[in-house]
């Protein structure tokens, strides 16, 4: 790089070239530092260095350059671990969307480590709080004491042996929070608990592979604020959806403070046992606010620029996420500000897929959803992202909001239709059989287009946003109680029951139904066409006691509770027993949609709903409502229900499912003459055990059970 040197106005000696306006970001070459930010709006933009506390500013540089709307100077003294952030300079005028105010200190956008937390203070407001004249006022206190500040790095790692991707339908994802899943794990060492490094230990890494999953998926891991007014009454946000930067991960959850490569080692730990990492990811908006909320970052360096700003009201924010703003990806700074994050993280940080949370807003156009949005058509054509796993969160909480089915091809998606049809199925609600056959077999009336196959739909049952697969079967009502919200917070929508007695019971048989409906819901979800998605801890029955929104609870109530898994172990031996069928079958992970029609070549069908005499559900059997028994034959023997990556037919076993959510017994007519069926799987059993020590079934099923019967090739005896 070239330029004349500038030592003065108050650079404490530093040399200061002209450097260049890319990458943004603070980026170390092996020789110095370059830095550039992007504001197209600023008028001058000051560096500022701290010392190694982050107390005290030890100089302050303009940034010599402006190019293409950045702003960039390159300082050949500066190495990594040096602290930093920002004061930009420019127009104070919330009327025009326009909020500088260089008192405050700002967070580099793409600053890849934070040293230090969050201080609410006042001084953290652009604005006087409490003034007359609220956000037309202005506050001269320097923000500098309570704001975290950025860390110089250095990206260098030595990767082991990379992963081979896990087809989409083979996958099945885990769902956990990065410090809950370890902070009571007696096997993890204490220093770890709760940290990247803590996920990375042999005890979690052997469980995992030895339960069989083939993805994390971590709840938000990029730096986040705790909200002032969880603070204000001693709380957190402990899920993490308020995020303050992109490229950052949280640093508490980094076992090393001044090392963010314990991610990457984290991540190749995973690798090692060919299990993928998705991150949940919150482009939709930032920890900033409305109006009214504090300058950290993305407002003071450009407000106008960085958020979906009202087109008659610029004073105001878009809203549609119910967090006070939304970030402008129409604005292709900020577009690629978001894209550059996913690459980094893919690239450079090793990550193998997204979830995004409250997709919909990522890709509204004029207030409204757009199919081909830029966002949306940026990441189909990047030939890194549209590698991964991407999984979309269809809805948000603006108009127009809910969109399940409406993403593009190569999306997977949230699937909440899933959800609420196998929760009203197994509580005995009457009406379900037609839901539930669309639903089981992979959701082809929302997916099957385009070209989208069964992999598109995630199936989930339970998820970190609601209950608990213990306290589904456990509580009619949720009890919130002590988020401090009076019970106005969380859903009241849970289609779940107690089986009997609200919450906690020492009643043997109440038990026993819990138990067998967990069984039921595991085994629903993890034989069902579509991915399937396994919250951390239900294979153990971990419970939150019924608070059913736990996002401020960073303690025991969300930390996974390990003495269960002991307590639970069968309940585990089930789960693993489940996944291990799943993935050695291709019938139950199967790509291509059921059509229920006969298979060219054949004369079967490729899967076949059987009311329990035997006969093949009519039209007004589906509509049946006081209906609770199903039986579900699919078909393995032909070849054509999957194809492997070089054109190989694979065919499979057929299998027979056969459900009962009443309060009955009910016997099942066992279709083909003199076929024998042989017991695989009997949740009536607490690790699933064939139902008789008889090699062909008979077809009697208890009571809110399942039973999984695989087709004999052997005549019966």
């Amino acid at each position: 790089m070239t330029g004349g040197a500038n030592e003065g106005g108050g650079s404490g000696g530093l040399r200061l070239w002209p450097g260049s306006e890319t990458p943004l970001g603070a980026t170390w070459d092996g020789s110095g530092t370059n830095f550039a930010l992007f504001s197209a709006h600023a008028e001058k933009v000051e560096l500022c260095l701290f010392d190694s506390d982050g107390v005290t500013e030890t100089a302050r540089v303009a940034l010599p350059e402006f190019t293409h709307e950045v702003w960039h100077g390159y300082l050949p003294d500066v190495r990594p671990g040096q602290l930093y952030g920002y004061r930009v300079h420019g127009p104070y005028d919330p009327d025009a969307g326009h909020r500088f105010n260089p008192n405050k200190l700002l967070l580099d956008p793409y600053a890849k480590a934070l040293f230090g937390e969050l201080k609410w203070h006042d001084a953290l407001f652009g604005y006087t709080v409490g003034h007359k004249k609220g956000d037309y006022s202005f506050d001269k206190r320097d923000s500098a004491p309570y704001v975290p500040k950025c860390r110089v790095i250095d990206p260098a790692f030595t990767w082991g042996r990379p992963i081979d991707p896990h087809p989409w339908h083979e996958t099945i994802i885990y769902e956990m929070h990065t410090k809950g899943y370890t902070k009571l794990h007696p096997q993890v060492p204490e220093e770890l608990r709760g940290t990247f490094g803590g996920l990375a230990s042999q005890a979690v890494t052997d469980y995992l592979d030895e339960l069989g999953v083939t993805a994390i998926e971590l709840l938000p891991v990029h730096a986040y604020v705790h909200d002032r007014h969880l603070v204000d009454r001693g709380s957190a946000n402990y899920w993490g959806y308020n995020s303050i930067g992109f490229f950052a991960p949280h640093p508490d959850y980094l076992d090393n403070p001044e090392d963010t490569s314990v991610f990457k080692s984290f991540v190749q730990k995973m690798h090692d046992v060919e299990i993928e990492v998705i991150l949940d990811v919150v482009y939709n908006h930032t920890a900033e606010g409305n109006h009214l909320g504090p300058t950290l970052s993305f407002r003071g360096i450009d407000n106008r620029s960085y958020y979906y700003l009202m087109d008659d009201e610029p004073r105001f924010y878009n809203d549609f996420t119910g967090t006070g703003n939304a970030l402008e990806l129409r604005h292709p700074k900020v577009l690629s500000m978001v894209m550059d994050s996913l690459r980094y993280w893919v690239e450079i940080m090793g990550v193998d897929g997204f979830r995004f949370d409250l997709a919909t807003t990522l890709a509204r156009v004029g207030g409204a959803y757009d199919e081909h949005a830029g966002f949306l058509d940026a990441v189909a054509q990047d030939p890194v992202l549209s590698k991964v796993k991407l999984i979309a969160e269809p809805w948000d909480t603006g108009p127009g909001g809910y969109q399940v089915g409406n993403f593009p091809p190569g999306w997977s998606e949230w699937n909440d239709q899933y959800r609420d049809c196998m929760r009203r199925f197994w509580r005995g609600d009457p009406g379900q059989l037609a839901e539930l056959a669309a639903r089981f077999s992979g959701s082809a009336d929302i997916y099957d287009r385009r070209g989208r196959r069964t992999w598109a739909s995630i199936n989930f049952i339970t998820a970190h946003d609601g209950f608990t697969i213990n306290d589904l079967v456990s509580y009619n009502e949720k009890h919130n109680e002590a988020n401090g919200e009076g019970g106005a917070d969380g859903t009241d929508n849970n289609f779940s029951w107690n089986c009997g007695v609200e919450g906690r019971t020492d009643d043997e048989e109440v038990i026993e139904l819990r138990r067998r409906q967990m069984r039921n819901m595991l085994t629903t979800l993890l034989l069902s066409s579509g991915t399937p998605m396994l919250l951390a801890g239900d294979e153990f029955a971990n419970t939150q006691h019924g608070n059913n929104n736990a996002y401020c609870q960073d303690n025991e109530l969300s930390w996974l509770d390990w003495n269960s898994a002991a307590e639970n172990e069968s309940l585990v031996d089930f789960a693993r027993r489940l996944i291990s069928i799943r993935r050695s079958h291709i019938v139950f992970h199967r790509s291509r949609f059921f059509r229920g029609r006969v298979i060219p070549g054949t004369d079967m069908k490729d899967v076949v709903w059987l009311r329990p005499d035997g006969e093949e559900m009519s039209e007004s059997d589906w509509q049946d409502a006081d209906a609770k028994a199903l039986a579900i034959r699919i078909c393995g023997e032909a070849g054509l229900i999957h194809l492997s990556e070089t054109g190989e037919q694979e065919a499979d076993d057929t299998f027979l499912l056969l459900l009962n959510a009443g309060h009955d017994v009910v016997d099942f007519s066992l279709p083909g003459a003199g076929e024998c069926w042989e017991p695989m799987l009997d949740t009536v059993y607490e690790r699933g055990e064939p139902a008789s020590e008889e090699r062909c079934a008979s077809g009697t099923v208890a009571a809110r059970s399942i039973q999984l019967l695989r087709l004999s090739t052997e005549p019966p005896e």
